[in-house]
């Protein structure tokens, strides 16, 4: 039987809440538990506990980055993708740096709309088509040039980047978990981030996930 994702979907707007939930409820994998506005959004999303939430970055009432702040101090925090009319938002960077797991406008593509919220829920990050990258780490400053890489951490890499487990990872590449599991750690070092998602982002951002 196929696992079923969760979302709550947070928009101010009903038109854009209305759309999201009728795309994402033709698919027969992922379940949308709840859609609300802007105030009660952190209640409704503690209450329904779901496993990926897409949260609008501007709202009026209450700023999308402070429930995103909120959303990562849950003990087991939802995978957050912010939602903006814009392609080059300037919350780009400061959404990434507080945790969320992507960046997609309120256009996207439908077909694809269902294909973001797996690989969200999976720990994958997702960039849609149209958001400025260059923004991803704006108030990071500059660091030392990243270490050179073998075939199998650039694989090791890309598979991360798709949200797939050590276990899946080793599975693709022919390797054990336990080599997956210091790969990873290596690249985290590398990267000197502390999660598997600033990982994926420092690396779209070092163009190592392009081609």
């Amino acid at each position: 039987m196929t696992a079923v994702t969760t979302v709550v979907i947070v928009d101010d707007e009903t038109l854009v809440r209305y759309g999201f939930e009728l795309i994402l409820g033709a698919a027969p994998d992922i379940d949308v538990v709840a859609t609300t506005g802007d105030v009660d959004a952190v209640a409704v999303i503690r209450a329904h506990a779901p496993d990926v939430v897409l949260l609008d970055v501007r709202m009026p009432r209450v700023n999308g980055l402070e429930v995103l702040r909120e959303l990562q101090a849950f003990p087991d925090p939802p995978a957050v993708a912010m939602l903006t009319t814009f392609d080059t938002d300037e919350y780009v960077g400061q959404a990434m740096e507080l945790g969320a797991a992507g960046f997609l406008l309120k256009d996207t593509d439908p077909e694809g709309l269902a294909e973001y919220v797996r690989v969200l829920a999976r720990g994958g990050v997702v960039l849609a088509p149209g958001v400025d990258r260059s923004r991803l780490f704006a108030a990071r400053p500059a660091g030392a040039a990243l270490p050179p890489l073998s075939d199998r951490e650039h694989a090791v890499l890309r598979l991360v980047a798709d949200g797939a487990s050590n276990p899946e990872i080793g599975q693709r590449l022919g390797v054990s978990t336990g080599t997956v599991k210091e790969d990873v750690r290596s690249l985290l070092a590398a990267f000197g981030v502390p999660t598997r998602v600033q990982l994926a982002l420092r690396a779209a951002e070092a163009g190592l996930l392009d081609g």
